[in-house]
């Protein structure tokens, strides 16, 4: 049977300030490995650069030699046209981009109740650090419901959850799952004890800041079609390893560029797990369809945050993004965990993209709708293109590999130049550099992600949730 703790133990103080060791750990920023991956991209450039300044002319004279046959002419023409629909595309994100402006943070008086929820799974020391920076947020305590769910943990999970418990008393509830049953599960549940107007979701790997929460809601009170509110997603293990670094930069275009623009259309595709808010009139309008939930005849237990977000933007609800609203979280730091995540979320994108296309050409919202049905077409292009680039790319490399070597090296350092710039300009760091190493890994390590995902996007699982993986 489910467990439930409300014992009324006084809680300790904790109006004291807690001691904010997340953000100011003493790691190594740079280490001889990571110096020697930097070095190691860089050469690697510098000798695309010298293979396609050599082999150019083979380039122009494949291009001649491909136009002068029918299917060739085709390819050209084709991947012509795709090439100034991404150019333009690319364009319009930019405006939008600058167009946006995160909301202001509004008063006490005017903030709505708020119940934030936790789930958890093998999180061991690191869901009371969530739990705890929670707890000192700038936001009125008798607003505010904390709850936090153990999924059925094998680890000390539960235990960190009741100390935190006792330090917190009353305004914490914690509750355990009678098994592992997932975090969309987990999820439903928090969902219907909460009694907040505003839900929050948090992941219970990531950290807040103080203001989060506050900034976080603010859209719903200035914008009565506000159904969701993505928030800001930065890196929190980002101080040792490269793969988080490498991440960090992805986080920063992702979100304070790509959800930006998409805001600025009410149309943020996906409000991430690691921080979300919901209005929670509108999540219980699609609860039923978002738990039972299928797709090819199998539950869906994966994603649940781009299908909830998806059956929010069907209801013609207004999807923001908050870069006010930020959340430090843990991410992978070696490739197999890397790989698997985005093989979760290429599955989940595949099925929301599908359950998109049944909704977004109907008179699905009231005003403007074309935003919409742009960002559509431009995640779904990519899912039909993948099996075509990726096969062109096989065939370029078995036809003149150092030229596709070169030439790919080459796009990488311009596209990147883009994200290292965006990326200094936003936080003022030389980290930046590393969109060049993760431009290579992601072209040369994960290409294959999209179409694998596209092959297999019937099977589910969350693929990396065993107790090992969580060492």
């Amino acid at each position: 049977m489910a467990t439930k703790i409300t014992s009324s133990k006084k809680a300790k103080s904790t109006r004291k300030k807690l001691k904010n060791s997340f953000f100011h750990s003493k790691g190594i920023t740079s280490s001889p490995q990571n110096r020697l991956v930097l070095l190691s991209t860089f050469f690697l450039i510098g000798l695309g650069i010298y293979f396609f300044s050599v082999f150019h002319n083979d380039f122009e004279t494949f291009n001649a030699n491909q136009l002068s046959s029918t299917l060739g002419f085709t390819f050209i023409i084709t991947a012509t046209v795709i090439f100034t629909y991404k150019v333009l595309f690319f364009m319009y994100t930019a405006y939008n981009y600058f167009k946006y402006k995160p909301i202001a943070s509004i008063t006490d008086k005017e903030l709505p109740t708020c119940t934030v929820i936790v789930p958890a799974y093998n999180e061991g020391k690191q869901v009371w650090d969530t739990l705890m920076s929670l707890a000192k947020s700038d936001y009125p305590e008798q607003k505010l419901q904390l709850l936090a769910i153990d999924d059925g943990s094998l680890d000390d999970t539960w235990k960190w959850m009741l100390d935190a418990k006792e330090q917190l008393g009353d305004r914490l509830e914690i509750y355990k799952q009678p098994k592992n049953m997932g975090k969309r599960q987990a999820l439903y549940r928090g969902f219907n004890l909460g009694s907040g107007e505003i839900f929050v979701t948090v992941d219970s790997d990531s950290i807040v800041t103080e203001d989060t929460l506050r900034n976080l809601v603010s859209p719903f009170l200035k914008d009565a079609k506000c159904g969701a509110v993505a928030g800001n997603i930065r890196v929190l293990n980002n101080k040792r390893e490269m793969l988080p670094k490498m991440l960090d930069v992805s986080f920063v275009m992702s979100f304070e560029f790509v959800r930006s623009a998409e805001s600025n259309l009410n149309s943020v595709l996906c409000t991430p797990g690691a921080l979300a808010a919901y209005r929670s009139t509108v999540v219980f309008k699609c609860l039923p369809e978002w738990i039972d939930q299928k797709f090819m005849g199998q539950p869906s237990d994966i994603g649940e945050d781009r299908a909830l977000t998806n059956m929010i933007l069907k209801q013609g609800e207004h999807v923001l993004f908050q870069r006010n609203a930020i959340a430090y979280t843990n991410v992978p730091e070696e490739y197999l965990g890397l790989y698997k995540m985005f093989i979760r979320w290429g599955r989940s994108n595949v099925r929301e993209n599908l359950e998109m296309g049944k909704y977004v050409f109907t008179n699905f919202r009231e005003g403007k709708k074309t935003g919409t049905r742009l960002l559509f077409l431009s995640q779904f292009s990519k899912l039909i293109m993948s099996y075509p680039v990726m096969l062109f790319m096989l065939f370029f490399v078995l036809v003149h590999p150092l030229l596709f070597f070169g030439s790919t090296l080459v796009s990488i350092l311009i596209l990147s130049t883009f994200s290292l710039l965006f990326f200094t300009n936003q936080h003022k760091t030389y980290q930046g550099f590393w969109a060049y190493s993760y431009s290579i890994l992601y072209t040369f390590g994960l290409f294959w992600i999209t179409p694998y995902a596209i092959a297999t996007a019937a099977r589910s699982g969350w693929l990396t949730r065993d107790l090992e993986d969580k060492k």
